[in-house]
This record gives C-alpha cells, sequence and structure tokens, in this order.
C-alpha cells in the first residue's frame, strides 16, 4: 500500500455495467485494487455496444474499465454461477448495476453474498433506487436529467431545455459511489462486518444540482443568477463566456467595452439593479462584445483581471499550452484502435502510462484463463468451460 496505489491487494468484483457502476471500480483499479469485470459472453458489457464501436471498445467502455481484468461468464447456467462464487471468494468489494430484484433472481443479492463473505462491501448502483414506484423502471443518463430538473433548468435562449451531453449523471454517480466506497473501506477497519451501499443516478443527479435545487426553492422559482452581467456572448469570430460578479468587475467590464460612463448610470449602479434592469443591460453590452474578437477581448479581459475565456471545441481544447504544460492528457493505444486515443489524467494520482495495466481497458474476456487459474481451476477445467460456453476467452 503506499500514496501511488492506496488500495493496492484489495480484491473488487465488478458485475456493472454501463457507465455508472464500471466508472467506480474503474477509480478502484486506478488506485490499485485488483478489479475482476465479470461480463456476459459474446459483446459483454454493453457499454461496449455504445455508439461507434472499434473492435470490443468503445469510447464509453475505455473509459469505465481501463486497469482492470475482464473475464466473460454465461450467468444464465448454474455452471457459470459457480465461477462467480470462486471469484467472489475472499472479495472485498462487489459491484452490481442490475435493476431491483434482477440480482436476486441470479442468486447473488447481498445476503446471499453476505452470508459467504461477511465482510464484503456491496454495492448496487440503480436508477431510481431500490424502492419506491419507478424502481424497477430502467433509466440512464436521459431520464435522470429530465426527472430531477437538470433538463429544465438548462434552457437555452431559444427558451427549450437541453440535455447536457456529457453523460454528467452517470459520471457523478461513479464518482459518489467511489466515494462511498473509499469511506467504507476506511471504516471497515473496525468493523467485524462489511455493509450494503445502495447508490442511485436520481440520488447523485440530485446531489449535482443540491444548491440550485435549493436556490430555486427558496426562491420560488428559477434561481437567480449570482450576478449581472454574466454568461455567454458572441464575439465577432466565436463565443466567450465572461463574469462581472460584484462592482469592482462591472466597473472593469464598462472599461474593457470602452464604455465607462455606464458604470455610473443609475440603472447599473448596484448588483440588486443590474439583476432587476438586466434586459436593458444585456441590450448595452451584448453588441459591445459582438463588435470585436475573442481574441482581442481576451487581452482586454485579462488585462481587467476579469473572469472570461473563449468557448472551445474539444479539438481546440486538446491543442491548448496549458493542457499540455500539465500533462492532463495522456495518449493511450487501446485494443482495435489505429491510434491513441485521449485519456485525462486522474485528479490527484499519478498519470496513466501507455501499454501499462492502469492505461489498459481489456476487451471482453481478455484475461478469463488467467483469472480461473488464478482461483484454483485447472487446465482441464478450464478447456472444459470453454467447450462447454460456460466461459468464453478472448
Amino acid at each position: 500500500m503506499s500514496y501511488d496505489a492506496p488500495f493496492a491487494g484489495l480484491k473488487v468484483v465488478d458485475l456493472s455495467q454501463g457507465i455508472a457502476g464500471p466508472y467506480c471500480a474503474m477509480l478502484l483499479a486506478q488506485h490499485g485494487a485488483d478489479v475482476i469485470k465479470v461480463e456476459g459472453i459474446g459483446d459483454g458489457d454493453w457499454a461496449r455496444t455504445l455508439g461507434v464501436h472499434y473492435g470490443s471498445h468503445s469510447a464509453f467502455s475505455i473509459i469505465g474499465n481501463l486497469g482492470k481484468r475482464s473475464v466473460a461468464v454465461d450467468l444464465k447456467n448454474d455452471a457459470g454461477k459457480a465461477v462467480l462464487w470462486r471469484l467472489l471468494k475472499d472479495a472485498d468489494v462487489f459491484l452490481e448495476g442490475f435493476r431491483p430484484g434482477v440480482i436476486k433472481r441470479l442468486g447473488f443479492d447481498y445476503e446471499s453474498v453476505s452470508a459467504r463473505e461477511p465482510r464484503i462491501l456491496y454495492v448496487s448502483v440503480s436508477g431510481f433506487g431500490q424502492t419506491g414506484p419507478l424502481a424497477e423502471r430502467p433509466a440512464m443518463d436521459p431520464v435522470l436529467q429530465a426527472y430531477t430538473g437538470m433538463m429544465a433548468e438548462n434552457r437555452g435562449e431559444d427558451g427549450i431545455p437541453h440535455r447536457v451531453p456529457v453523460i454528467v449523471v452517470d459520471m457523478s454517480t461513479g464518482l459518489y459511489a467511489f466515494q462511498g466506497v473509499s469511506a467504507a473501506l476506511y471504516a471497515r477497519r473496525d468493523e467485524p462486518r462489511g455493509r450494503y451501499i445502495d447508490v442511485s443516478l436520481m440520488q447523485a443527479a440530485t446531489a449535482l444540482q443540491s444548491i440550485r435545487l435549493m436556490g430555486s426553492y427558496l426562491e420560488g422559482g428559477a434561481m437567480k443568477p449570482g450576478g449581472v452581467p454574466g454568461g455567454v456572448f458572441k464575439t465577432a469570430d466565436g463565443w466567450m463566456s465572461i463574469l462581472a460578479l460584484n462592482d469592482r468587475d462591472w466597473r472593469s467590464l464598462c472599461g474593457a467595452i470602452e464604455l465607462p460612463a455606464l458604470a455610473d448610470d443609475p440603472r447599473f449602479v448596484t448588483p440588486a439593479l443590474r439583476l432587476a434592469n438586466d434586459v436593458a443591460l444585456y441590450a448595452i453590452v451584448r453588441p459591445a462584445i459582438e463588435a470585436r474578437p475573442s481574441a482581442d477581448w481576451s487581452k482586454r479581459l485579462t488585462a481587467a483581471r476579469l473572469m472570461h475565456e473563449r468557448l472551445n471545441s474539444y479539438h481546440d481544447f486538446l491543442e491548448q499550452p496549458q493542457v499540455k504544460e500539465t500533462g492532463l492528457i495522456q495518449w493511450l493505444r487501446q485494443a482495435g484502435l489505429d491510434r491513441p486515443v485521449p485519456v485525462p489524467a486522474l485528479p490527484g494520482m499519478l498519470p496513466q502510462a501507455d501499454g501499462t495495466p492502469r492505461g489498459t481497458a481489456p476487451v471482453t474476456g481478455e484475461h478469463t484463463k488467467a483469472i480461473l487459474a488464478e482461483h484454483g481451476y485447472g487446465d482441464a477445467e478450464i478447456d472444459a468451460l470453454l467447450a462447454q460456453g460456460v466461459v468464453a476467452a478472448a
């Protein structure tokens, strides 16, 4: 165990699919745990089939499975279930992401697993939680963005609610799940038994929006902006995010747009007045900003010490000097792709290195034989399981 690999020596069995559960397990792997990804024979985890396919991978499956080992097992028959029970022997963490009730029908609910492995930390990841009228409904990121108010809050200037496209609910669920598991691992040092950890996309989406949710409730409607002017402004050659949150910022902005007298306009002299008269204010500020290119505004706003940034595409972002200087992006080769792909370094950790276990996502069943051998299966037994279709190997 070390700061670089604090979870070294821990065994994790990951039966989850998609992004939320797998991302949590991926973080455990990045922190040194031995994570065994158990997936079905054939396509495996359905995240591998999302979007564009690259052999056994998609962008989703690469990010969700870096650092893991994969074993492909058919859990619909008793022989496959026996394999999973063998894998669960002495495991520290077990993750599942089925709809409520499914895992119990498979025979691997918390009561059954903890009876054999009493110190296991058992993590269930679901859409709406384990109980309630919506518990058994299928749910992915877009559904929870709609249900929890996120889409309604994210209205464009066209007035239409928009989905945040970066699967923010799934990713935050993975992060909250990792936080819960990490805390439980710390506490378990002084506990005789493990525990059940219930994490849902609904919980994560709500927690992520806690400030805006509370503000909207207290203010009786849409939460008021933190400061005016602020937002996305059209420039002569693109778009720019600009924030002027207080009186000092407001005066600096008026100077930067060469309208210094505007700072003393009686309609705009206080934050409350700027908010009350925001339509008139934006009618003046927006045309002024649109008259100049983004590079000019960047110089002016930097000199004025105002928060701002032009809107980058992902391609623009990857080329930024700040990104390159800080080593934010690692370029890692993955099976099925003809060139390295950009993988962000995880905050607070050593970056992944190309070609290492931490920097590689497995294909379906890539480690089946090795994992079975580690769990007491002989060569003849492994060959028999492969021949019977109980397991599969890449």
